[in-house]
C-alpha cells in the first residue's frame, strides 16, 4: 500500500471510531433524560444520530476494506445494498440539519410563540418528509442500477460507470439529488443562521448598553470588576458569532469537496484521482463525527446529563466499596470524627459564602432584563 493509503486507511478508522463513541453517548443522553425526550429538537436529533450510527457501521468500514484490498467489497447485490443505504442517509441526515436549523431560528426570532409554532406533530411531518425525500431518491437510483462500486472512492456509492447508457438520465438524476438536498439545506442553514446571528447581536447590543449605563453608575466599582464585565461584553460578541459559523463551516466544508467533484465528473472526460475522490469521501463521514459535538455535546444540558451518568455510576462503584469495607470491619476512629465534622462544617460555610457571592455582571444581565419587563 502506498503511504497516502495507508493515511487515509488510519483517518476513516478513527474517524469511524470518534463518530460511534460521540453518537452512542448522544443516544445515551437521550434515553437518559427525560427533557430532552420532550422537546422538539430531540426527534430531530434523534433521526441524525441514527442515520450516523447506521453510516458508520455500514459504509465506512467497507470503505477501509476497499482502500486495504482495492477491490470490490462484497457482491454486486451487497454493493448495491450499501450504495442504497448512503444515498439514503446521506439525504436524511442532510434535511435534519435544515429542520434543526429551522427550529432554532423560530426559536429566537419568535420565542414568546414558538410552542405554538413547533410542535411534536410538526417535528413528526419533518422527519416522515425527510425519509420519503430520502427514499424517493435513493429507490430511484437503486431500481435503475446506478448504484455500485466506484474505485476513484473506494466505497459503494453512486456510479456513473454504471450508467453509460443512459449518461444523460444520470446526470440529470446526480444534479436533482444534489440541488435539493446540499444545495437547498445550504440555503436553509445560511438564510436561518444568518438571522439568528443577527437576533443575537441585537439582543448584544442591548445588553452592552444596560451593562454601560451600569457601570457608569456604579462609581465604586472595582477596577477587576469594570474590567471583567467589558471582557464578558466581548466574549458575548464572539461567542454567537462562532457558534453560527461552526453550524454552517462544518457544513460546508465536509460536504461541498465532495458533492463538486461529483457534479465536476459528470462533464469532465478525465478521470478523477483516486486519493482526492477518497479524501473528498472522507470528508463527508467526518461530519458524522462532527454532528454530535456541534448540535448536541458541546451544549450544557447535554453536558449536564453526561455528568450525572458519569456521577451515577461513581457513586454505585463509592458505595460497593464502602459496603465491602464495613463488611472488613473496617471503621473510622472517633478520633476521625471530629475531624471529618469540622470539614463538613467548613465546606458548609464555604459553599455559603460562595453562594451569595455576586457577580456584577450578573447584576447588569438582572438590570436588562427589569428594564425590557418595564418596556
Amino acid at each position: 500500500m502506498h503511504i497516502a493509503e495507508i493515511a487515509l486507511s488510519l483517518l476513516v478508522v478513527v474517524i469511524i471510531v470518534v463518530s460511534l463513541l460521540s453518537n452512542v453517548v448522544v443516544l445515551i443522553c437521550f434515553l437518559y433524560n427525560t427533557e430532552i425526550r420532550k422537546q422538539v429538537p430531540g426527534l430531530f436529533i434523534l433521526n441524525l444520530t441514527f442515520c450516523n450510527l447506521l453510516l458508520t457501521s455500514s459504509n465506512m468500514p467497507l470503505t477501509v476494506v476497499g482502500l486495504v484490498s482495492k477491490g470490490h467489497p462484497g457482491g454486486q447485490g451487497f454493493c448495491q445494498f450499501i450504495g442504497f443505504l448512503d444515498t439514503f442517509l446521506t439525504t436524511n441526515s442532510m434535511l435534519s440539519m435544515a429542520a434543526l436549523s429551522i427550529d432554532r431560528w423560530v426559536a429566537v426570532v419568535f420565542p414568546l410563540s414558538y410552542h405554538s409554532r413547533i410542535r411534536h406533530r410538526d417535528a413528526v411531518l419533518a422527519v416522515t418528509y425527510a425519509w420519503v425525500h430520502s427514499l424517493a431518491f435513493s429507490i430511484v437510483a437503486a431500481c435503475l442500477s446506478w448504484v455500485g462500486y466506484h474505485q476513484p472512492y473506494a466505497s459503494c456509492t453512486l456510479c456513473n460507470v454504471r450508467a453509460s447508457a443512459v449518461k444523460t438520465g444520470f446526470a440529470v438524476y446526480t444534479l436533482a439529488l444534489h440541488s435539493l438536498t446540499f444545495l437547498l439545506v445550504l440555503v436553509v442553514l445560511c438564510v436561518t443562521y444568518l438571522k439568528v446571528l443577527k437576533v443575537a447581536r441585537f439582543h448584544c447590543k442591548r445588553i452592552d448598553v444596560i451593562t454601560m449605563q451600569t457601570l457608569v453608575l456604579l462609581v465604586d466599582i472595582h477596577p477587576s470588576v469594570r474590567q471583567r464585565c467589558l471582557e464578558e461584553q466581548r466574549k458575548r460578541r464572539r461567542r454567537a458569532t462562532r457558534k453560527i459559523s461552526t453550524f454552517i463551516g462544518t457544513f460546508v466544508v465536509c460536504f461541498t469537496p465532495y458533492v463538486l467533484t461529483r457534479v465536476v465528473e459528470l462533464f469532465v472526460v478525465v478521470p478523477i484521482s483516486p486519493y482526492w475522490g477518497v479524501l473528498c469521501k472522507t470528508l463527508a463521514y467526518s461530519k458524522a463525527a462532527c454532528d454530535p459535538f456541534v448540535y448536541s455535546l458541546l451544549r450544557h444540558q447535554y453536558r449536564k446529563t453526561c455528568g450525572d451518568i458519569i456521577n451515577r455510576f461513581l457513586k454505585r462503584g463509592s458505595r460497593h466499596v464502602s459496603g465491602h469495607r464495613q463488611e472488613n470491619g473496617r471503621s473510622n476512629k472517633p478520633g476521625n470524627s471530629g475531624k471529618s465534622q469540622h470539614d463538613e462544617k467548613r465546606k458548609k460555610t464555604g459553599m455559603r459564602v460562595e453562594k451569595w457571592r455576586v457577580n456584577s455582571c450578573v447584576l447588569c444581565e438582572l438590570m436588562f432584563t427589569l428594564q425590557c419587563d418595564s418596556e
